[in-house]
């Protein structure tokens, strides 16, 4: 059993480095330890544990609160919100690890929790397991979303029978099981340098795979637009348009709060031991700072540029406030379960 202050010590070390990339980082820079210690010592940046806390627990709430809407709101029942919830369902994945992890690294901190080595060890495969399906899970899902706005756009009138409820189901299970597996598959091979190498082409596959998308719908989206003379079609154009939009400032938002994160995994891999990169690696605090952002972040997108999906955040922003009887809750969740 350790003592209060190793716990602190082996806990604490999960926020400076991800479980895989310290081994790696370690196994590769054994014969230059004194030199990374004096640049991390110059480059060091440390974050209050209460800040890791306070945004995780901001993020849960607005990410349990899109759910919600999405479910609330009968009108909201499509393949493209289906997705995005699914999109806030892996932001609520590193949420809850990290507001785990920094609730567990506090108690043990102040002494009021107990733990031994191999828990801890576990709890940090959880933890490593929960973020990495989250990060292969949201760039499916904003694959599967420029997808599908794709089809709107290209192929409006054949929409509702090529992105049928049945086959947007089967796409979500698809990505849930193949996310969960290979992440798992990545924490228990975690030595290997293969699984940082599959991380990132992973990251680059799916970001050339949707810009190859964006190019095609915003070159050719004003020509096709000019061929299309009926009212209705030219409606569904522009709200086509706007879903790929919001979706652009998804992609764009995740690249910059994730981009820090792959860039470490590619230095990783490219210069261990240089100065410049153990400079770099010891920010890796900052980084985690802005994963936990990029889940905030999300959802204030979706409310901005959807005006039914925020009019229902309002109404159960309002419902939470007026009533905690469960009743009220479940009427005001399901209305018409009540009708």
């Amino acid at each position: 059993m350790m003592d209060n202050t190793s716990q602190h010590n082996f806990i604490m070390h999960h926020h400076m480095e991800l479980s895989t990339l310290t081994m790696y980082s370690e196994n590769s820079t054994t014969n230059n330890t004194s030199a990374r210690e004096q640049n991390s010592t110059t480059c060091s940046l440390r974050i209050p544990q209460e800040l890791f806390l306070t945004l995780g627990l901001i993020s849960l709430v607005e990410n349990i609160l899109v759910v919600l809407a999405i479910i609330k709101n009968r009108n909201l029942h499509s393949p493209m919100y289906y997705f995005i919830c699914c999109l806030a369902v892996s932001d609520m994945l590193v949420s809850v690890a990290n507001v785990v992890e920094t609730i567990v690294m506090l108690l043990t901190e102040h002494g009021l929790l107990v733990v031994t080595p191999e828990m801890l060890r576990h709890l940090d495969n959880v933890i490593d397991i929960m973020n990495c399906s989250s990060v292969v899970s949201s760039l499916s899902f904003l694959c599967t979303i420029a997808a599908d706005r794709y089809i709107t756009i290209f192929y409006a009138l054949r929409y509702h029978s090529i992105m049928t409820t049945q086959r947007a189901v089967t796409i979500i299970a698809m990505v849930w099981l193949t996310s969960i597996t290979a992440s798992i598959l990545f924490i228990v091979y975690h030595s290997h340098t293969a699984v940082i190498v599959c991380l990132v082409t992973f990251f680059c596959i799916t970001l050339v795979f949707t810009a190859v998308l964006y190019m095609h719908m915003f070159i050719l989206a004003h020509v096709h637009s000019r061929r299309i003379m009926a009212i209705y079609k030219s409606r569904r154009q522009g709200t086509s348009m706007k879903g790929a939009i919001t979706l652009t400032i998804l992609l764009g938002v995740f690249i910059l709060c994730w981009g820090p994160f792959f860039l470490h995994l590619i230095l990783i891999l490219t210069c261990p031991t240089t100065p410049f990169c153990t400079c770099f690696f010891s920010y890796f605090n900052l980084f985690l700072i802005l994963i936990i952002c990029n889940s905030l972040i999300d959802p204030l997108i979706y409310a901005y540029r959807s005006q039914e999906l925020r009019k229902t955040l309002k109404e159960l922003l309002f419902c939470s406030c007026l009533t905690f009887r469960c009743d009220s809750i479940l009427e005001c969740l399901f209305p018409w379960k009540f009708t």
